[in-house]
């Protein structure tokens, strides 16, 4: 493995959001339309969408994970929320990335989706 791909001592694991962008509130909801199709909840939810990025020029980059690699949706679901979040007014484009780092674990799920699975 090359040295230059390791991230930075102390860098976060995940990318930040980019929050504060005028677009971030309907980029969020776009992705709570998303769902996987084995569990009830959306992927937003579930934490499965780790960074919404969005450039200057209203680009998107979402980074987002599965809850296992072997999901057989696994080759779908970034078009999934590719399509949710394009047609939304002033989005220029969306790129959909998928990661398996940080693993996505339940701790990661909202409080509604815990609560929606039975888990609270």
């Amino acid at each position: 493995m090359n040295n230059a791909t390791q991230p930075l001592e102390g860098a976060p694991l995940i990318p930040p959001s980019t929050t504060d962008h005028p677009l971030y509130d309907k980029v969020v909801e776009a992705c709570r339309t998303v769902y996987d199709p084995e569990i009830p909840v959306n992927i937003y939810d579930l934490g499965l969408i780790y960074t919404i990025e969005i450039d200057d020029e209203n680009a998107v980059r979402v980074i987002m994970t599965l809850t296992a690699p072997g999901c057989p949706v696994a080759g779908e679901m970034p078009g999934w929320v590719a399509d949710a979040v394009e047609p939304l007014d002033g989005v220029k484009q969306v790129d959909v990335e998928m990661t398996w780092d940080p693993p996505w674990g339940m701790d990661m799920m909202s409080d509604e989706a815990r609560l929606e699975l039975g888990f609270m």
